[in-house]
């Protein structure tokens, strides 16, 4: 790697701790709905809840603490948020060890996890903006993407043995001890964080609540950047269950041959990810940016043919292959484009708004989808959402906007407070 790609001992600090719960999260994927059938002995209804209503009231409960966050150092928050997620989910283990474990206690548990899940998202978006300079932020984001894909091909196949092994809640305890090392890496980092300032008065206002959301539509970049994202996460998303149904059900598929058909295709988003930088270095940000938020739109729609067999397997398998390339690719460019143009003592309520909007459109749509699954058949409502999907590129920012300067109320011109970083 040139030196000029290496992004400080407090950066690997960070990357390591990302990588370390992202591989603790992918673990333990699919483990709460299966000790919700399996220990609990739970119904369809209350193993949907644990994805929609306890993502929705997640979502709800970070609303307040974006604002809460802004006027704070993010590296405590960061710890902090890591530890609650630590403590909520080593509950389940315990829980399950003295034979009191219950269907409301996951509920929230799942809640918990992910209004933290949302904070630590939010404020790690902002803390990388004060620890790197600008013209680095790409490189960040295109080695969180490549770590994000690479604990997808790892962590589901890991965690399936680790499932058959030792059960399902064994998994959810090594995601809680994901998080402690997550802490305990960012606690390692060092260096100093200046304390935002304040604009108003100390006191959280009301209308900080929906700071995020007013800033975000009062971008003409931002604007169509986040209805695109929305849309397109909560489609693809949508039809996650009704792939699952229609695989293991009615088209014969074994768990193992389900999961191979989304784990092996990760790894073009880890080729994508390595593509994103030198693709903007040639071609520009904007054009790279709009060029992959389109291809990877067009890729669903194909999976509304998907039959029996190895024919089948195969169609999903390149399906999500294209998908996840050009996603790994347009993730890191999007990432970077929206810290670019968000103002510093913005950043953690935008990305808070973000978050929070993404994940309950995901939800809503789920239900909705799951809905027309039953009413139209599976492979009508997958179809239906790939055709929606080709309108999302439209939802794109047609003009490349240049970044805001880098200065703002929230920190000190370039952060050199922290060792020469952003």
């Amino acid at each position: 790697m040139r030196s000029g790609h290496r992004l400080g001992r407090r950066f690997g600090w960070l990357w390591g701790a990302y990588g370390t719960s992202a591989l603790g999260t992918w673990l333990a994927f699919g483990a709460f709905p299966l000790i919700a059938v399996q220990v609990l002995h739970a119904g369809p209804a209350q193993v949907a809840a644990l994805s929609s209503v306890g993502a929705l009231a997640g979502a709800a409960v970070a609303v307040p603490l974006g604002p809460w966050v802004e006027f704070r150092r993010k590296r405590p928050v960061l710890i902090g948020t890591d530890l609650v997620r630590f403590a909520a989910l080593l509950t389940v283990p315990a829980a399950f060890a003295l034979d009191v474990l219950s269907f409301v206690q996951l509920l929230l548990v799942s809640v918990v996890v992910a209004a933290a899940d949302i904070t630590f998202r939010a404020a790690s978006g902002a803390y990388l903006k004060t620890l790197l300079p600008a013209e680095h932020l790409l490189v960040a984001n295109a080695r969180f993407e490549s770590t994000a894909w690479t604990t997808t091909v790892v962590g589901p196949p890991l965690g399936g043995a680790a499932i058959g092994l030792l059960g399902p809640v064994a998994t959810v305890a090594a995601d809680a001890v994901s998080h402690l090392l997550s802490a305990l890496g960012i606690s390692a980092m060092g260096g100093r964080e200046p304390r935002p300032e304040r604009r108003q008065a100390a006191r959280m206002r009301a209308g900080d609540l929906l700071d995020g959301w007013r800033y975000i539509l009062a971008d003409a970049t931002l604007r169509p950047l986040f209805f695109n994202t929305a849309a397109f996460n909560g489609l693809v998303m949508a039809t996650d269950a009704l792939l699952a149904v229609l695989m293991l059900g009615r088209l014969g598929f074994t768990p193992w041959q389900y999961g191979l058909a989304f784990a092996v295709p990760a790894i073009g988003g880890l080729l994508g990810s390595r593509l994103a930088r030198p693709l903007v270095t040639r071609f520009g940000r904007h054009r790279v940016l709009v060029a992959a938020g389109t291809l990877r739109a067009i890729w669903p729609v194909g999976l509304a043919f998907l039959g029996p067999g190895t024919g089948g397997l195969l169609l999903v398998m390149g399906v999500e292959l294209g998908l996840i390339f050009c996603c790994g690719i347009f993730n890191p460019v999007y990432a970077t484009y929206r810290l670019e143009r968000t103002a510093p003592d913005r950043v953690t309520r935008t990305l808070s708004a973000w978050t929070v909007t993404t994940r309950a459109s995901t939800a809503l749509l789920t239900a909705v989808w799951g809905v027309l699954g039953s009413l139209l058949g599976p492979h009508t409502a997958i179809g239906l959402a790939g055709v929606l999907l080709l309108a999302t590129p439209l939802l794109l920012p047609r003009r490349a906007a240049a970044p805001l300067p880098v200065s703002g109320a929230g920190f000190p011109r370039g952060g050199r407070d922290l060792g020469g970083h952003l």
